[in-house]
């Protein structure tokens, strides 16, 4: 379980977040709804720990999390651009934080085939990511996310900027990747039909 308790972000001198609390039960997706520009990545940023946070707690499991680095948080994020690296395979991408926590070889080996599997893109398994179709990579972006098997994972409007076929054939996959594995989610999107497609429940986020 995800719980978000008073969390509040100052940049700048600015309040971009204010006051938010916010829970989600195991293996369930909360989606953040509201317009952009106010404050919905920014919220995220400071759940993951990329931003620091002026007041609040996030706890996972009732462990607190909020004074951890990012790469201890259990926290798997996709941003609206996939940020895949471009001149790695799809596989060196999806296994790259494999590497980074020292996975031996075989087990990184299974767990990139794995997910190659679950997003239905085993057959590209050694193309380089620039020559990806857009919904391709942000196949791709999902599976490296959940590679290291996060307790809670993070995305930021995933499906943003793709044409309409694209667009709707991705929720369904996206659906059904996100029951397979059972993560709790929290999506932010303002697009009222991906959240009732893809959530359990909905959070409006507050205007400033």
């Amino acid at each position: 379980m995800l719980k978000v308790s008073n969390l509040s972000v100052v940049l700048d001198k600015t309040l971009i977040v204010d006051n938010v609390s916010l829970t989600v039960p195991t293996g369930e997706t909360l989606a953040i709804i509201g317009p952009s520009g106010i404050g919905k990545t920014t919220l995220l940023h400071a759940i993951c720990g990329i931003v620091r946070t002026t007041a609040g707690t996030v706890h996972i499991d009732n462990t607190e999390i909020s004074s951890l680095p990012t790469h201890k948080r259990g926290i798997g994020l996709v941003s609206q651009t996939g940020d895949l690296f471009p001149t790695m395979t799809v596989s060196q991408n999806i296994e790259f934080g494999l590497r980074i926590s020292r996975m031996p070889e075989a087990d990184r080996i299974a767990r990139v085939n794995e997910l190659l599997e679950l997003v239905n893109l085993a057959h590209l398994a050694h193309r380089k990511v620039a020559d990806l179709s857009g919904g391709e990579a942000r196949r791709i972006a999902l599976a490296r996310a959940l590679a290291p098997r996060p307790q809670v994972l993070l995305l930021d409007e995933p499906l943003s900027g793709l044409d309409q076929g694209t667009h709707d054939s991705l929720i369904i996959d996206l659906a059904r990747v996100l029951k397979q594995t059972a993560t709790t989610v929290v999506l932010v999107t303002h697009d009222h039909s991906e959240a009732n497609s893809l959530a359990d429940a909905t959070f409006a986020f507050p205007n400033k």
